[in-house]
């Protein structure tokens, strides 16, 4: 029944001074607001890595040579030429619950028509589609004759069909890759970019073979060595053993000692995940303190607009006083008038927030997710700075001797 009262008395305060309520709330509200966009980008981001990582296939990795160092200088990741084909199928022979496929890189000049493009081109073998998780959208995948023959044919992403099609089907027609003609035989079904900006769709297909006599060449040293390995691990296989025994394989495979470093690296995607969304949950926390910081300076704005409200209503203190309120039940309803001031703040916060973390997305491409535990906890943290800050002026208006009250006229 007191409770009611309370809440009917601090509604009639609030609604008597209703300009001054709606500025004492706008700071509850910016926070609040601020709070529940800040967290939804976080959470956004974080949802696009695990995205990428399944474009990517999260129970695959990537096995690449490692930095060459000459006369004192390291050369960069990758120079060393230090895997081979053979490595690549003594993997898959050593361990039959994984798929291991080479594959050569170089960067090569596209021209079709009037069009050109620059791009990545990776020679592959029949495996490493299937091994990328990667689906064809048009055409086919090559065959075993295309793969043995070296025959010029591509299978091209759907950045570098747009670029150099605009629209039309590519497959049957010819595109010129450094100089030379290639048949194009299928597109990849887009994958679209990763969170760091990278185009997954920025790239074109050719069989192993064709790359190396027609795209390489013969040179000394590069007939059978690859710019990597890539691997796919059954789902039901952990991943981190399968890269132990792999590192142990390739360590036994290229005679390294003890302590001698590993001409190598093992590029995992996990590691990656873990990492990218560490950094955003870092952010994220970094974002939502700071727009707590608004909370809290709305909490000091209903602590002095109570002070005020305390001073304005001393002769109303007083008289209840007289007539036997007990100092609790001025608590009670100071507190409660703050705590209203604050949930209201709260409420609008919220739908601020939900608007403006949903414009965010529409507006500047930015991923959010909007989740009910950050909106509660907004909400939840805004009634409690109601309650912390408004205490003390109904501590003071509780503790107003009735006879000192009286005297204001």
């Amino acid at each position: 029944m007191r409770t009611a009262l309370n809440v009917r008395e601090a509604w009639r305060a609030i609604r008597a001074n209703t300009m001054r309520s709606i500025l004492t709330t706008l700071g509850i509200v910016f926070g609040t607001a601020s709070v529940i966009v800040m967290i939804a980008i976080g959470a956004g981001t974080q949802q696009r890595i695990r995205e990428d990582i399944e474009k990517l296939g999260p129970t695959t990795f990537t096995i690449n040579p490692a930095s060459a160092v000459v006369s004192g200088v390291s050369m960069g990741a990758g120079t060393r030429l230090s895997l081979t084909d053979e490595d690549a199928a003594a993997l898959a022979r050593e361990f039959p619950h994984i798929k291991a496929t080479p594959f050569v890189r170089v960067r090569a000049q596209l021209v079709q028509g009037g069009r050109n493009w620059s791009t990545s081109v990776l020679g592959v073998t029949g495996d490493f589609v299937n091994v990328k998780n990667w689906d064809i959208a048009s055409g086919r995948s090559f065959g075993f004759d295309e793969m043995e023959d070296a025959s010029r044919a591509a299978i091209l992403g759907d950045t570098v069909a747009t670029k150099l099609f605009f629209g039309i089907d590519p497959v049957g027609h010819d595109i010129r890759v450094n100089h030379l003609s290639f048949r194009v035989i299928g597109v990849l079904q887009s994958k679209g970019e990763m969170v760091d900006g990278s185009d997954l769709d920025d790239i074109v297909l050719v069989p192993l073979k064709a790359a190396r006599n027609h795209l390489l060449g013969r040179r000394a040293g590069r007939w059978q060595s690859v710019s990597g390995i890539a691997v796919k691990v059954e789902p039901e296989i952990a991943l981190e053993p399968v890269k132990e025994d792999i590192s142990e394989a390739l360590r036994y495979r290229h005679r390294l000692a003890a302590g001698q470093e590993d001409s190598f690296r093992i590029t995992d995607l996990a590691e990656f995940r873990k990492l990218q969304e560490a950094s955003s949950s870092a952010l994220t926390i970094l974002l939502a303190s700071v727009a707590s910081i608004s909370l809290l300076t709305g909490g000091v704005g209903i602590m002095n607009i109570m002070l005020v409200s305390v001073a304005e209503r001393t002769r109303e203190i007083g008289i209840r006083a007289a007539i036997g309120a007990a100092p609790k039940d001025i608590l009670s309803q100071f507190l409660m008038e703050a705590m209203m001031l604050a949930m209201l703040g709260g409420m609008i916060g919220i739908l601020v927030g939900v608007t403006g973390a949903t414009l965010v997305e529409i507006v500047f491409g930015v991923r959010t997710a909007l989740r009910i535990e950050p909106i509660l906890l907004a909400s939840g943290f805004a009634a409690l700075v109601g309650v912390l800050f408004g205490f003390y002026p109904a501590l003071r208006a509780s503790r107003l001797p009735p006879i000192e009250a009286l005297r204001y006229e």
